[in-house]
């Protein structure tokens, strides 16, 4: 494994009409990259049958992605990445994301951004798994937005 590749490469948060909410980059893409990536990308998994496999393989990585509601999220890894893994850290993102917005939708990603990346952030480091626990990224969010609300 090359020592400079991390196991998430991107995350995308895309609306079912191509919108995109939230974009995360783990590795170093240009602005022309990360731009062709979510046309891309958003393109393949907008049009793809839902009844097909939630995995496509694209490029040198795989695009694994899960719809919940009006929201389709998006995590590009690399090709010796485990899919079941992955999508299981894809729903233990929208279950923190519900734990917090108490049943997230899309209006909640577009007018609170900044939380939804700060979640992320808790979640996956330099694109690597770092906390599992639900309830102690909750705990974290909720001391984050204390200090916030202190004058």
């Amino acid at each position: 494994r090359d020592n400079q590749k991390m196991p998430v490469n991107f995350v995308l948060l895309v609306s079912r009409q191509g919108k995109t909410r939230l974009t995360k980059w783990y590795q170093p893409y240009t602005n022309k990259e990360r731009s062709r990536i979510v046309r891309e990308v958003s393109s393949m998994v907008l049009s793809r049958n839902q009844k097909l496999c939630k995995f496509i393989e694209w490029k040198n990585e795989k695009v694994i992605f899960k719809r919940y509601a009006s929201l389709y999220f998006i995590f590009g890894v690399d090709n010796e990445e485990n899919e079941l893994l992955t999508l299981e850290m894809i729903h233990q993102f929208v279950e923190i994301l519900d734990g917090y917005f108490n049943n997230v939708c899309e209006l909640d990603i577009i007018f609170n951004f900044h939380k939804a990346y700060f979640i992320l952030d808790e979640l996956l480091i330099s694109g690597e798994l770092q906390e599992t626990s639900k309830r102690d990224i909750l705990r974290i969010v909720g001391q984050q937005d204390a200090l916030q609300q202190t004058p």
